[in-house]
C-alpha cells in the first residue's frame, strides 16, 4: 500500500500563523528604520549646509550667503543664496557659472538638499530684523537667517529620543 505525503491544512495553517507572528514583531522595526535613516540624512544634510556656509563667509570679506552683491546692508534673498551655494563666485559676491576662469570659490554645493523628510529645497530666508520661526510650519525645505548663519531643516516631528527635527 503506498501512502501519499502532503501537508495537512493544519500543518499548513500554523505556518501561517508563525509567519504572521515573525512579520508583527519584525515590521515595526523596520519601519523605525526608514524614519532613523530620514533623521540621520537631515542631521547630515544641515552638517553640511553649515560648514558649505562657514566656507562661503570666510572668502566673501565676512558676509555670508543670502545677501546679494555681498552687501550685508541689503536684503538677504533665496535666489541670492542658492546662487553662492551652487555658482562659482568672486569674493566681492559676483557669480558665474561653476569653474569659470576668474571666478574661483565655488560652487559650495551641487544643488540645494532635499529635506528628506518633506521632499522640498526651497529655503525661507529670514530677515535681519525678523525673529527665527519657534517651530518647523513644513512650508520649506530649509530656514535660514543669515545674519545669524542659523540653518534648520523645516521638519516638523521628533526622533525616536524625543529630540525635534526642526532642532537639529
Amino acid at each position: 500500500m503506498r501512502r501519499k505525503t502532503a501537508f495537512t491544512i493544519v500543518e499548513i495553517l500554523i505556518v501561517v500563523v508563525i509567519l504572521g507572528i515573525v512579520a508583527a514583531v519584525a515590521l515595526p522595526k523596520f519601519s523605525n528604520a526608514s524614519s532613523r535613516a530620514r533623521a540621520s540624512m537631515l542631521a547630515d544634510d544641515l552638517r553640511i549646509l553649515r560648514t558649505q556656509i562657514a566656507v562661503f563667509k570666510g572668502q566673501h570679506y565676512g558676509v555670508a550667503p543670502g545677501y546679494p552683491g555681498c552687501d550685508n546692508t541689503a536684503a538677504p534673498t533665496q535666489g541670492a543664496f542658492v546662487a553662492y551655494m551652487t555658482m562659482s563666485s568672486t569674493p566681492d559676491g559676483q557669480t558665474a557659472a561653476p569653474h569659470t576662469d576668474g571666478y574661483r570659490y565655488g560652487p559650495y554645493l551641487g544643488s540645494i538638499p532635499e529635506n528628506p523628510f518633506n521632499h522640498k529645497t526651497s529655503v525661507e530666508i529670514i530677515g535681519d530684523s525678523q525673529a527665527f520661526p519657534a517651530a518647523a510650519d513644513d512650508s520649506h525645505g530649509w530656514v535660514y537667517k543669515p545674519s545669524t548663519l542659523t540653518i534648520r531643516g523645516d521638519s516638523p516631528g521628533t526622533d525616536d529620543n524625543g529630540k525635534s527635527y526642526f532642532d537639529y
